[in-house]
């Protein structure tokens, strides 16, 4: 049996027919698709989604926008489902690199598909065409290799057919999804072929749980019986795995106290006496004591940043090993590791099951408890209104920590905020805590917000962003309010960066450029007063509700009006630029060698004895 259809109709309806699988449970895998029409798309995919209403287009406002809203709709899914992202050729697809990188950096599945030059190129060059003088066969589209996880220009409709089931391939994988390109001809979009009926039938892709290597498994357990300061670090694959539940029955049965990464937050309930909280260049004294003395680590789910390793300065121990349990090879041999290729989920059980009758001695244990006690009173100090104005951004994390409900969603992205974030929020359920730090996207807030809010719609979702973050995109506000789609944003408006003001400052080099301030004519630098602007005026613009909040107890009133509200509500708060949190680890940004400017000499030599604590580990 053949069907006759255009390119993008095929595409559509290939899309809408399929499904994940993962423990015996089914869900279909595209919640629809996001984009801007423009003249390289709208032919052919404007004219299948207008014949397929049922297959959902939400029109956005920035073609990064959407990307953003596809990402975060993806994380709070568990990567089990997804949005297909349409744009135009030229600077509608360009526009999307960004949140191409952001999706595969995170490992979350994105579909972007792009309108492209003509395949026939006789009428080249045609609008928005990039040529050169090397090869016909390039167009912007190809910015997108480095960025993707798989790639693909169709340049005859019949190649679809084998296209399309590695395309699904990708974004299903555990191990390698990420962003997916699909470069669409604008000419062969339109095209008609009569494609295998067998293309469009219902797909259950089975999600695996993979298991690892029996023999790797035994060395592991072996290695974990010998050790002294065992610790675990939890990273994001923890909770795409579901594997919360089994990793405290893992820490509760072992002893061994468990620290998170950004993505991890919330493997642990905050208040689980092995909870060691943040760890690395973000992390609490506790998590970097421990991580410091570990002779063994398991890092289950991590890909190691430089923030979760303190730049390699966290595992001072020098006879420490690694075990690292990972469904992507390529991140469970960091570290010179133990691999552990497999599910989170799976590993764990298979560990557990081979290290009865081990746990650690009951003075580490308690040591790790009471790293959690103390920290936890260190936060409740920090979160303290002080009643001074402006308020701090301390503060605010902890009015909204404390007015938010558990199972709510906090969420941000970039500037200092992620840091305070990862020390402080009181994380009680998996998908309570809402980074995007693998990329830490400038913008991804407002867009992310909505993503969130569709895949989690029983609960508030609390975007917390600061002034910069918000004036680099606020439009998919205007999309939420189009959609029905409610969630919140708190901005604090601390009148420039914060958290590049106080690199800047640790770097010796006084916090120049990162104020939002009018440049004075004597000295020709940004120094004047504070740049006027309106944020509440401009979010009632957008057709957000606004509150304006001045202090601590007028936020929290703000909070639970806005729980009353329908519509995407913004709460405006002013807050001091320099107050933010402590700093308990080292992260490398290198400083000029040489300089004429005192403070940047005095911060290059600290950089140079902080940099005599990093390691290799081979």
């Amino acid at each position: 049996m053949k069907r006759r259809l255009t390119v993008g109709q095929a595409v559509l309806e290939f899309l809408n027919n399929q499904y994940v699988e993962r423990d015996g449970v089914e869900h279909k895998f595209f919640a629809g698709a996001l984009g801007i029409f423009g003249h390289g798309i709208v032919a052919g995919f404007g004219q299948g989604l207008l014949q397929r209403p049922g297959f959902k287009y939400i029109v956005t406002r920035n073609e990064q926008g959407s990307v953003h809203i596809a990402a975060a709709y993806a994380k709070v899914k568990n990567r089990l489902g997804a949005f297909a992202c349409l744009s135009s050729i030229g600077p509608g697809a360009t526009n999307m690199v960004t949140g191409a990188a952001m999706a595969t950096i995170n490992r979350l599945p994105v579909l972007l598909i792009s309108g492209d030059i003509f395949a026939r190129r006789n009428v080249a060059p045609v609008l928005q065409q990039l040529e050169s003088v090397q090869t016909q066969d390039i167009s912007v589209n190809d910015c997108f290799k480095p960025v993707t996880r798989y790639w693909d220009r169709i340049n005859r409709a019949e190649q679809l057919i084998t296209s399309l089931p590695e395309v699904m391939r990708v974004l299903t994988s555990p191990a390698d999804t990420g962003a997916v390109m699909l470069s669409l001809p604008q000419d062969v979009q339109a095209e008609a072929y009569d494609f295998p009926e067998e293309l469009f039938r219902k797909r259950v892709w089975k999600i695996p749980r993979l298991r690892p290597d029996m023999n790797v498994l035994s060395e592991a357990a072996q290695l974990i019986r010998t050790a002294q300061k065992p610790m675990i670090i939890a990273g994001g694959g923890v909770i795409y795995s579901e594997a919360t539940e089994v990793l405290q029955q893992f820490a509760e049965a072992t002893g061994i106290p468990v620290a998170e990464t950004f993505a991890g937050k919330g493997s642990l309930p905050y208040d689980h006496p092995l909870n060691l909280g943040a760890v690395g260049a973000t992390g609490t004294p506790g998590a970097n004591k421990v991580s410091q003395e570990a002779d063994v680590v398991i890092g289950i789910g991590t890909r190691y940043s430089d923030f979760t390793t303190a730049s390699k300065t966290a595992f001072q121990n020098p006879n420490v090993r690694f075990i690292n349990i990972n469904v992507a090879e390529f991140d469970a041999f960091k570290q010179a590791a133990l691999p552990l290729t497999g599910d989170a989920k799976a590993c764990l059980e298979e560990l557990l099951e081979q290290l009865k009758g081990y746990r650690t001695d009951d003075a580490y244990q308690l040591q790790a408890k009471q790293f959690n006690r103390e920290w936890d009173q260190e936060v409740s100090t920090i979160y303290k209104d002080s009643g001074e104005l402006p308020v701090s951004q301390l503060e605010v994390v902890g009015a909204v920590n404390e007015v938010a409900d558990p199972k709510d969603i906090v969420l941000c992205a970039a500037g200092s905020l992620p840091g305070d974030l990862h020390k402080l929020w009181r994380t009680a359920h998996p998908k309570g805590f809402h980074l995007e730090y693998g990329y830490s996207t400038m913008g991804y807030e407002c867009a992310a917000g909505m993503g969130a809010a569709m895949a989690y719609p029983d609960h508030q979702i609390w975007v917390m962003v600061g002034d910069g973050n918000y004036l680099m995109m606020n439009s998919e506000i205007v999309t939420s309010i189009q959609e029905g789609v409610k969630f919140n944003i708190i901005l604090l408006n601390n009148d420039g960066f914060q958290s590049i003001g106080g690199l800047s400052e640790s770097l010796g080099l006084q916090r120049f450029g990162t104020k939002y301030r009018y440049r004075e004519e004597e000295s020709g630098q940004l120094t004047g007063d504070i740049l006027p602007v309106d944020f509440a005026a401009n979010a009632r613009s957008l057709g957000a509700y606004v509150i304006e909040a001045t202090d601590i107890p007028s936020l929290k009133k703000a909070m639970e009006e806005a729980k009353k509200q329908t519509r995407t509500t913004v709460i405006t708060i002013h807050t001091d630029l320099y107050k933010c949190g402590p700093d308990f680890a080292w992260w490398e940004v290198p400083i000029a060698e040489v300089s004429e400017i005192d403070t940047v000499n005095e911060a290059y030599r600290n950089y140079v004895e902080q940099k005599k604590k990093q390691r290799y580990y081979l």
